[in-house]
């Protein structure tokens, strides 16, 4: 029988594969192949017929059943890893019905995904950034829900201890009072009157505690209430923590008949025995994301918040105190504000409300109410780098390249060169009242007006091309490769397609928002909104969105930004707010050197 001859590169090749599955790269040609783990054959196929391996392994399955196998991997492994194995299997990340079987099971049988135009779509970054979403997110309410309730009985608990004193006063002047008259008659008279007294206090509590956290949602008293039911209040929280019992609750004079104080003693005692402290459950594995608040910077409500650099790490945010402020996410476990942008002669960034923000690159605008937009160079450690004057407050950005659009209170749309002189080049009055927020690309510019109208205006033909009329008015906008999302004045969310200059609407959400839509940020299979209503919520961008997880928070949401997966909001409590992937803190830097983030865009 004749040996089959192997060529210098088929040789290359089997060292090559055999270092990858583990195996001795020393082999030589005529060794028989060690087989994989996987049972995988993976020797390419030799020029002559008597010498090509059949297939054997993963690959002797018909294409279809391997193509559903590697449906069930995660996506990153399908993208990465199965094409560093061979080439057959690198195939799989190409099938399209692959990864549309895939996003199926994410978005559930009962939704449409992508909301608009299938041609041309990105379904292994659509798939990708869903697994992630959920992975990171779908834990993430359950937990916050369990802090808010720890919080809220830690705060009962201590506002308990500090009325025990009073409540053993009160025990003390009345067992006075009953060695002093006497004693069963008295006690079968006073007894029920203090119970009452006591009881009311009881009832009060809860109204004093909402009274005195002003601005704070809804959800902390209902919290409380199903936790009592629950048995909260009895001792023991669903996180296992232990909370004492009121004082007034274990005395049990309800059961009483008041007949006999030393059998109300024992009895009070037996009580105390059964509530005694269970053992201490393992705690729960901390989410994926972790919750930050920036120190505090501002002074004043935060209107817009904006994530640059690429990878999550620096935020800027701008507040109705005039300022913009720059913070550094890596520094120690709450990050760091690194500088206050600033020009000459100015005590603040600018001289009136700091409305909106857009970056591109190393360049940050701001736009305020001062009706001027001003350019920072974060390359150059965030100096000022133009000033552009206009003639109405500006209220929304949108960078691209070179050039910078803002919607401004006159319904003007700007367009600006950031590197001229004299850097307006157009104005457009494409709307009948105020311009609220802007989105565009290369070819379009999406304006969205207080006159419950978007346009669409083709900056290559310089004309407006669409005009399209709705019941509410657009205050966000998110404008992702042919997809557009947006949120409205009554709550809702809205989806547009842009195919071919034509700008068509879709359909509009109730996704559970009760008031105005501050902020929406989309991607191919990400979706985050927020609203005045105090809430966050994170989506699956299907039809209907599938929300994940809603975030309660203390006061109205402004805005948000989203990043390499950190998502940051603007607080109408002066605060910045980020949830972050979790990571190791031995990696994360915790000097106190302070570093401008131009090193981001060298």
């Amino acid at each position: 029988m004749s040996v089959p001859q192997v060529t210098m590169e088929e040789e290359e090749k089997e060292r090559g594969r055999n270092v990858f599955l583990g195996e001795s790269p020393s082999l030589s040609s005529n060794d028989a192949p060690l087989p994989s783990q996987l049972g995988l054959n993976l020797a390419p196929p030799l020029n002559t017929p008597e010498t090509s391996p059949s297939p054997s392994g993963l690959l002797s399955l018909p294409w279809e059943m391997v193509a559903r196998i590697a449906s069930h991997l995660p996506a990153q492994c399908v993208i990465n890893v199965l094409p560093q194995v061979c080439r057959a299997l690198g195939e799989v990340g190409e099938d399209t019905s692959a990864w549309q079987l895939r996003a199926h099971r994410l978005t559930g049988p009962k939704t449409s995904f992508p909301v608009g135009l299938r041609d041309n779509f990105d379904w292994p970054t659509a798939c990708l950034e869903m697994e992630q979403l959920i992975e990171r997110w779908a834990g993430q309410e359950e937990w916050a829900a369990r802090q808010r309730v720890a919080q809220v009985q830690e705060a009962e608990g201590e506002q308990e201890m500090e009325e025990v004193p009073e409540q053993d006063d009160a025990d003390e002047e009345g067992e006075e009072a009953v060695g002093a008259v006497n004693g069963a008659a008295r006690e079968a008279v006073i007894e029920p009157d203090r119970h009452q007294a006591l009881q009311e206090d009881v009832e009060d509590l809860p109204v004093r505690h909402r009274e005195g956290e002003e601005g704070d949602n809804n959800a902390a008293p209902i919290i409380r209430d199903e936790g009592r039911e629950n048995g909260i209040a009895g001792g023991v929280a669903e996180d296992g923590q232990n909370y004492q019992n009121h004082p007034e609750g274990v005395g049990g004079d309800q059961r009483q008949d008041n007949d006999n104080l030393e059998d109300m003693m024992d009895e009070g005692a037996d009580e105390g025995a059964v509530t005694a402290p269970p053992p201490d459950r393992s705690p729960s594995p901390p989410p994926a994301l972790e919750h930050i608040t920036l120190p505090s910077g501002h002074i004043a409500d935060v209107n817009s918040v904006l994530l640059v650099g690429g990878e999550g790490v620096v935020c800027a945010s701008g507040s109705r105190d005039r300022n913009v402020n720059l913070w550094d996410l890596r520094r120690g476990p709450r990050g760091v504000l690194l500088r206050t942008l600033g020009g000459r002669g100015l005590f603040s960034t600018h001289r009136g409300w700091v409305w909106c923000l857009a970056a591109n690159g190393p360049l940050l605008a701001s736009g305020s109410f001062d009706s001027t937009v001003r350019l920072w160079d974060l390359e150059a450690g965030g100096t000022e780098r133009g000033l552009i004057r206009g003639r109405a407050a500006v209220l929304c950005l949108s960078c691209q390249a070179d050039t910078l659009l803002a919607g401004s209170h006159d319904q003007k749309v700007s367009i600006y060169d950031t590197r001229a002189a004299e850097p307006l080049v157009k104005s457009l009055r494409l709307h009948g009242d105020a311009v609220l927020c802007l989105a565009s690309d290369e070819q379009y510019i999406l304006s969205g007006s207080k006159d419950n109208t978007v346009a669409v205006f083709d900056r290559r033909a310089g004309r407006l091309l669409q005009k399209v009329q709705l019941k509410s008015y657009l205050l966000s906008m998110s404008y992702s490769g042919r997809e557009v999302w947006a949120g409205d004045n009554h709550g809702l969310v809205h989806t547009f397609s842009m195919n071919d200059g034509y700008f068509k609407s879709i359909a509009q959400f109730n996704v559970g928002h009760s008031l105005l839509v501050t902020g929406v940020h989309h991607s191919p299979g990400t979706l985050y909104t927020c609203s005045s209503d105090r809430t966050i919520k994170v989506h699956l961008p299907c039809a209907p969105p599938k929300t994940l997880c809603t975030l309660h928070h203390q006061a109205g949401v402004n805005g948000l930004s989203v990043e390499a997966g950190v998502l940051a909001i603007a607080s109408g409590d002066m605060n910045v707010e980020v949830w972050r992937p979790r990571h190791d803190d031995s990696v994360r830097t915790t000097d106190d050197t302070l570093c401008l983030p131009g090193e981001l865009f060298v």
